[in-house]
């Protein structure tokens, strides 16, 4: 029987993976509970079990007095003195109980109790497993709606995807596997509950640690993101190693690493920028694709101007302000973009001491494609000019014009 126990025991570990400790302990305490339902009370009752044979005693240490007034706890001297002449008034007697003796409400009560441990004992261990995984990513599968909730497996439980945490526009389906981002995870009376999300900046954090190993070992590291889940996000990268372009390393051959997180996400917009610890530059990354004629940045108040073309403020605002909204959240300046025309009008290059050019200015921020126009364009001018007739030519009788 004792190598059945020990066996059980053993599969118990394995499965569950609960130590074979907290099982003795449980089986232990359930013996307590039988005594205490059997007796009444089991104070002075003790309970041994040895790890490696599984065998078990249970005995009550009872005192040695001369009247017995509690036979639970007492015992005379003369009934000692038959277990060994040299007890004494005052010693403590070992007394076996046979726990065959039990019966049969004290033994479902003293089964009851392995049950109920082996269940608290997995309640934590899966609580454990999870709050592990707290702020990090992990793959499920979308199981059903719960309402406007929607219900994700991760192996081992069910988790809640919040109306809050979706992403608005994508359409999740039964069976469909994706990486969701745990926010928390809760210990309750029926088990951990665990919150997840698709719209935390972090989620696409943790893609790039999965996808780009520099980002993983810490030789590239994301300094800043903002996201508009679903839309777009913006991310500042820096590289400890000089010899590591920290953009490429997140871009990978020919965008094979961000593809990934793209597909992921099911097809947001991602921008990576270099970080620089230059405010003004740091803003100019992060308006991009946006070009800049300058930017004025004030640490102390967090505010920054910023002057751009005039055929670039578009680019640079966004739609409906995104690429602005994005480049403050991730700088933490609040940007006042300004157009190339409206800082002539306001006399913001005199008042910022900027000697200001508009050739030079169309030259060093126009596009590549813009600029091979205009140069094609003057370069036809020029071949026009030079093919003109002369003022004075004689018509087909010879005679001049007048």
């Amino acid at each position: 029987m004792n190598k059945e126990l020990l066996l059980a025991l053993e599969m118990i570990e394995k499965e569950k993976n609960i130590s074979k400790a907290v099982l003795l302990e449980a089986i232990e305490n359930s013996l307590l509970t039988a005594c205490k339902n059997h007796f009444g009370k089991a104070d002075n009752i003790k309970v041994n079990i040895n790890p490696d044979t599984g065998d078990f005693s249970v005995f009550a240490e009872k005192e040695v007095v001369e009247t017995v007034e509690d036979p639970l706890t007492q015992i005379c001297v003369g009934e000692a003195k038959l277990k060994n002449p040299r007890y004494i008034p005052g010693d403590i007697v070992p007394i076996p109980i046979q726990s065959k003796e039990f019966g049969r409400i004290a033994t479902q009560n003293a089964k009851n109790v392995i049950l109920q441990k082996i269940r608290e004992e997995e309640r934590k261990e899966l609580y454990n497993d999870y709050y592990s995984k707290e702020k990090d990513i992990i793959t499920g599968i979308v199981q059903k709606n719960l309402g406007r909730n929607i219900s994700i497996n991760l192996g081992k439980l069910d988790a809640i995807l919040n109306e809050s945490e979706q992403v608005k526009g994508e359409a999740l389906r039964p069976n469909d596997r994706i990486k969701v981002y745990i926010l928390e995870v809760k210990d309750t009376s029926k088990g951990p509950r665990v919150s997840v999300s698709r719209t935390h900046p972090d989620l696409v954090k943790r893609l790039f640690e999965s996808e780009v190993a520099e980002v993983k070992d810490g030789t590239v590291e994301i300094k800043a993101i903002a996201r508009e889940a679903g839309s777009r996000t913006k991310i500042a990268v820096w590289s400890n190693d000089i010899n590591v372009d920290p953009v490429g390393a997140c871009v990978g051959m020919n965008g094979a690493r961000v593809n990934a997180v793209v597909n992921e996400l099911h097809g947001e917009k991602i921008d990576i920028i270099n970080w620089d610890d230059n405010a003004a530059y740091l803003i100019e990354n992060a308006l991009s694709p946006a070009k800049v004629i300058c930017v004025v940045a004030d640490e102390e108040e967090k505010e920054a101007l910023v002057i751009v073309p005039d055929y670039q403020l578009s680019l640079a605002i966004g739609k409906e302000g995104q690429n602005a909204r994005l480049a403050a959240r991730l700088t933490g300046y609040k940007i006042d973009i300004k157009s190339e025309t409206q800082a002539k009008e306001q006399g913001l290059f005199e008042e910022l001491g900027i000697e200001y050019q508009e050739d030079m200015v169309d030259y060093n921020y126009q596009d590549d494609e813009d600029f091979l126009e205009e140069e094609t364009e003057e370069t036809i001018q020029e071949g026009c000019q030079e093919e003109e007739p002369e003022e004075n030519y004689q018509d087909e009788d010879g005679f001049p014009e007048d």
